[in-house]
């Protein structure tokens, strides 16, 4: 979800619904890239320093348990590490600004976004084939479903910009930010779902599993919602409609706010004490 004209030109005094898609659009962006940024800070600061100070025992505080035994530091280390280069970088991708004026560093930093992503998934597959202690399989079929759409899409993604069918290219790039970012939006869902009820309801915090832990994987990871907005979104553009584009930018709206308050929660409550 980003500024419409990735993907036709922008007309003369639009309707009011189309800017309002518009607004949607950029707003939810901004939230997003807060996000994204606070995290990967949070990745750096933490993970990065740790790792030169080569106290990897301060990683069980906030892994699950065992994942470093069994895991090893290596794979978790990469899969981690390079999560930053994702936070950081892929906001700067969806920014037209960015693209239009630094188009060598948006093509260098889009390669480098979609290599990282398939060695992110990769060693998240090692992970979850080696078992983690926490978590049921439901949630591990899922995020193994993301892992494909990653590969997918940021193949797709890379043939269409080879081709130069840039609109195709740019349509594959958004898809793949959103199942990219599977495992943030999880967070973000999950530390909305727990600052609305003031605590852990429908999942065992301990085992990490429960109906919701379970529906949340589903709908970040196999079937992931942040998709389907986008898809809406998508056809709100292409239709021109001012129903279906007021009624999706409500939607987009909402869905800012329930990130919003998601990303609040997960900077102070998960964050910011391990900086």
């Amino acid at each position: 979800m980003t500024n419409p004209e990735i993907l036709q030109p922008p007309t003369v005094n639009p309707p009011f619904a189309n800017r309002l898609l518009s607004v949607a659009a950029a707003t939810w962006l901004a939230v997003a890239t807060i996000g994204q940024w606070l995290f990967g800070i949070y990745i750096l600061m933490f993970y990065g320093k740790t790792t030169l100070t080569g106290d990897f025992d301060r990683w069980n505080e906030v892994l699950p348990d065992r994942a470093l035994e069994r895991n090893g530091v290596f794979v978790v280390g990469i899969h981690i590490l390079l999560a930053a280069v994702l936070a950081l970088g892929g906001p700067l991708q969806l920014i037209p600004r960015i693209r239009r004026q630094f188009p060598v560093f948006h093509r260098w930093l889009g390669r480098v976004f979609v290599i990282t992503a398939m060695v992110v998934s990769a060693a998240g597959l090692v992970m979850i084939l080696n078992k983690w202690e926490t978590g049921d399989a439901t949630q591990d079929i899922a995020i193994s479903i993301q892992a494909i759409y990653i590969i997918l899409f940021g193949w797709l993604a890379i043939r269409y910009a080879r081709a130069r069918q840039f609109v195709r290219h740019r349509v594959w790039a958004l898809r793949l930010f959103m199942v990219v970012n599977g495992v943030w939006f999880f967070r973000v869902g999950l530390m909305f779902w727990l600052v609305v009820n003031g605590g852990p309801v429908g999942f065992d915090p301990e085992t990490f599993t429960g109906p919701f832990l379970t529906s949340l994987a589903l709908f970040t990871y196999a079937m992931p919602l942040s998709l389907i907005v986008l898809e809406l979104y998508l056809l709100a553009q292409r239709k021109q409609n001012k129903a279906l584009s007021l009624g999706i930018s409500a939607l987009i709206f909402l869905c800012t706010v329930i990130m919003g308050i998601g990303i609040f929660g997960a900077t102070l409550g998960l964050w910011l004490p391990h900086i």
